[in-house]
């Protein structure tokens, strides 16, 4: 048998059955590709790729239909991701660049993917341990209600309202920011409370107390910017692919859900030469995804957070991948800035 023809063989029923939902026999095969043999020769290289765990009859006397195995041939053999169309890049671009914060950024990301894709899209946020304050604000909003806002150096923006004990004119407010950026900016996020503890000079004693309670809310929200957390869109999408999970979806929304079995999964997922990184059913460590593929690529300065696509394994891998890795680019360049 040809290796060569068998590959396109196993090609060609992979990209049908993930566009009919139905098992592929001979005959289609014949009708819809341009193999160049007759149907009695599909026949037999079916049986070798069948034999080989590549494709399965899901019923007796039916068509085939990848299995895992298969499909990460098929996914390998993929030389290189091809690019989006022109528009699909237009509409990328054109929606990522009108967002305005880091959160509206990770919102847009996720609800474009998954629109591109038609799967559940997830995006990790990036990862904080490194990251450093960049900049801090205090806002008076009455004389003992302040806005504090921490902005990290990566995008990422915190904020909350305290109350003082005592009331504070706008002046010492803006002194205490002064002493305060002064004495953490371009200081990493975990050692904030370390740094604060060794003192902030130039504060007059009078303000010692209203310096204590904003010190002690930095460093509450320099804790919450460090905490890993992904964001997710297009569950709904799982519940039009029902017939993919023979068993139940329920642990794949649980799992998804709970975000930690993500979170682990896209901190473990390592990019290849292409950019992107593919687990395919069972190839997944955790019971709860055994019938799902992800598919995530690396983003950021050392794409080490991750934005992906979860959906089932029949999955249109090459579009995928291409979407995924376009829109990785772009949420780069963008929290670049």
């Amino acid at each position: 048998m040809s290796e060569v023809r068998r590959l396109e063989v196993l090609r060609a029923i992979d990209e049908d059955y993930v566009h009919s939902r139905e098992p592929v026999g001979s005959k289609a095969l014949v009708e819809r590709h341009h193999l160049g043999v007759s149907s009695a020769t599909i026949r037999n290289d079916m049986a070798a790729l069948e034999e080989e765990g590549l494709i399965v009859a899901p019923h007796t006397s039916s068509g085939r239909i990848p299995t895992d195995k298969g499909y990460r041939l098929f996914v390998d053999r993929i030389s290189d991701v091809k690019p989006l169309s022109a528009a699909a890049r237009r509409a990328i671009q054109t929606l990522l660049d009108g967002a305005g914060d880091p959160d509206d950024v990770m919102d847009r990301t996720v609800r474009l993917l998954s629109q591109l894709t038609n799967q559940v899209a997830v995006v990790q946020y990036p990862h904080l341990g490194r990251a450093k304050v960049r900049h801090i604000e205090f806002v008076l909003l009455a004389p003992r209600q302040v806005l504090v806002v921490l902005i990290a150096d990566n995008g990422r923006v915190e904020q909350r309202v305290i109350r003082l004990a005592e009331d504070i004119a706008e002046a010492d407010l803006a002194d205490l920011r002064s002493a305060l950026l002064g004495a953490l900016a371009g200081t990493p996020l975990a050692d904030v409370g370390a740094r604060l503890a060794a003192g902030v000079p130039g504060v007059p004693a009078e303000l010692g107390e209203a310096l204590q309670t904003l010190g002690a809310e930095l460093v509450h929200l320099s804790t919450l910017t460090r905490e890993d957390r992904i964001l997710m869109a297009g569950t709904a999408n799982l519940a039009r692919s029902t017939g993919d999970f023979p068993l139940s979806i329920s642990p794949i929304l649980e799992a998804l859900e709970e975000q930690v079995v993500m979170l682990r999964l896209l901190s473990e997922m390592q990019q290849d030469a292409r950019g992107v990184s593919v687990r395919i059913g069972s190839e997944n460590p955790y019971n709860s995804l055994a019938e799902t593929s992800v598919v995530a690529t690396g983003y950021g300065p050392d794409s080490s957070a991750k934005v992906g696509v979860l959906g089932p394994t029949r999955m249109d891998y090459p579009t995928t991948m291409a979407a995924d890795r376009a829109v990785a680019r772009y949420l780069s360049r963008i929290l670049a800035g």
